[in-house]
C-alpha cells in the first residue's frame, strides 16, 4: 500500500507542474499579461487558431486528475494510519509508573494536593 500511495504523490507532483504551466500558458482575457509573456503566441502555433478551447479542456481535466489523486491520497494515508496503528497494538505504548499520593488531609478537613504540602524538615537546635 505504501508504494502505490508513492507512485500517487508523484504523480500528484507531476499533475500539480503541468496544471500551473497550462496556467500559465493560457492568453488572458485582455491579451496581456503573464499569458502572453510565457508562451501565449507559442501555444497559438503549436494548436492553431483553436487554442483557448484545447488548453481549456487540458486544464479542467488536469484539474479532475488532481483532485481525485488527492482525495484517493488522502483516503490512503487514513487506511494506512489505521492499519498501522492496529497492527502495533496501539497508537501509543504503555508505560508503567509509581503511584504517588495525589492529595493529603490537613487537620481540619482541607485536602491539600501533595506538592504543596511542606515536607518535614529538621530544625536545628536553638543556641542558648
Amino acid at each position: 500500500m505504501s508504494i502505490l500511495l508513492g507512485i500517487f504523490t508523484f504523480v500528484l507532483i507531476l499533475t500539480s507542474v503541468f496544471l500551473i504551466l497550462l496556467v500559465l500558458a493560457q492568453k488572458a482575457k485582455s491579451d496581456g499579461g503573464m499569458g502572453a509573456a510565457m508562451g501565449g503566441g507559442m501555444a497559438e502555433a503549436t494548436f492553431g487558431a483553436d487554442t483557448g478551447n484545447v488548453l481549456s479542456k487540458a486544464t479542467i481535466n488536469a484539474s479532475i486528475v488532481f483532485f481525485v489523486l488527492s482525495f484517493a491520497l488522502y483516503l490512503g494515508r487514513i487506511y494506512e494510519g489505521k492499519h498501522s496503528a492496529a497492527a502495533s497494538g496501539g497508537s501509543l505504548p504503555t508505560i508503567a509508573a509509581p503511584l504517588l499520593p495525589t492529595a493529603q488531609k490537613l487537620p481540619g478537613g482541607v485536602m491539600v494536593p501533595a506538592a504543596a504540602v511542606p515536607t518535614p524538615t529538621a530544625v536545628p537546635a536553638a543556641k542558648p
